[in-house]
């Protein structure tokens, strides 16, 4: 079974790696440009291209998966199926309808909940303790093809959206070649989603970052956790961004004043108010300088109880 591979990022590689590994039959793999990378601009190509070429499969970086030329080089191929995980285009119908059996896709969610760009990021920024991975049959919708499995995993309390990225990357490899075993003995599975049910997961901003102490300690505890490593919760103090890289839970229902600092808890950090209690920050990141603990921001700078991490 002749398969093309579509994805670009580290969530990707992983599946890839895994699929080669099976001795799959992959005869291409499609994915975005190299593209500039860190504060210097690097030219730096993507995870998925880097494995590809370690392993001498063909790879394919068009602009815009919809060009002329790569739609005749793809359909000259004559894959039997697609693979796509977290590419980075909307695939126009003409590829859609190359393969012989068809596309199918890599979603890191439980469709139809978090359809969309993010789905890995809400599902921790909106306090969710189980999600997954499913396989579908790619249509023209947004993540709104039948479903071929699906399979869920916990999210631990502690997890970042690192964290569960990485534990999806491997959990979606392992689902991908599940599905493609199936397909090949003639087992094709399709169910229809139930459309009223779904969800939308966009793709995050920096604003989505932005703590608002009046939230509850846990709503506060999933952002960060949540909009780890980008775009990063923050909040400004004396016009100054700084950004929250690592907090636990400390009270819930006790004297809350949402933003104000409420002094330190020795070894570990300091605590900050929120909507219901506060939170123990205990790495944060001034503008222009670097990663920190939170003691050691604390030896640099004069807090004094009752001030505030909450500029207007």
């Amino acid at each position: 079974m002749r398969v093309v591979f579509m994805g670009t990022p580290e969530f990707a590689a992983t599946p890839l790696k895994m699929l080669i590994k099976e001795q799959t039959d992959i005869r291409a793999v499609v994915t975005q440009p190299d593209r500039p990378v860190g504060r210097r601009r690097i030219i730096t190509p993507p995870p998925v291209k880097t494995l590809a070429l370690q392993y001498d499969i063909p790879v394919y970086q068009p602009e815009k998966v919809k060009e002329e030329e790569f739609i005749s080089t793809l359909a000259s191929l004559k894959p039997d199926i697609i693979t796509v995980i977290a590419y980075g285009q909307i695939l126009p119908k003409r590829v859609l309808e190359i393969p012989k059996i068809g596309c199918i896709n890599v979603h890191a969610s439980l469709l139809p909940k978090y359809r969309g760009a993010a789905p890995i990021q809400w599902a921790v920024m909106n306090g969710e303790t189980v999600t997954g991975v499913t396989t579908m049959w790619m249509d023209e919708g947004l993540d709104t093809g039948d479903v071929f499995f699906q399979e869920s995993i916990v999210i631990k309390e502690e997890w970042t959206t690192l964290d569960l990225f990485k534990e999806l990357s491997h959990l979606g490899g392992k689902l991908l070649l599940k599905t493609l075993a199936h397909i090949k003995s003639g087992n094709l599975i399709r169910k229809p989603q139930d459309h009223e049910k779904s969800t939308y997961a966009p793709m995050l901003k920096k604003e989505d970052g932005k703590i608002d102490w009046l939230k509850s300690t846990n709503e506060i505890y999933n952002l960060i956790r949540g909009t780890y490593p980008w775009p990063g919760a923050f909040t400004v103090k004396n016009g100054k961004e700084i950004k929250i890289w690592q907090a636990k839970p400390y009270s819930i229902g006790k004297e809350p004043v949402p933003g104000i600092y409420k002094g330190l808890i020795k070894n570990e950090g300091f605590l900050v108010g929120t909507g219901d209690g506060s939170i123990l920050v205990t790495e944060l990141q001034e503008a222009g300088r670097k990663r920190m603990k939170a003691t050691d921001y604390l030896a640099g700078h004069n807090m004094q109880e009752g001030d505030s991490f909450a500029d207007a």
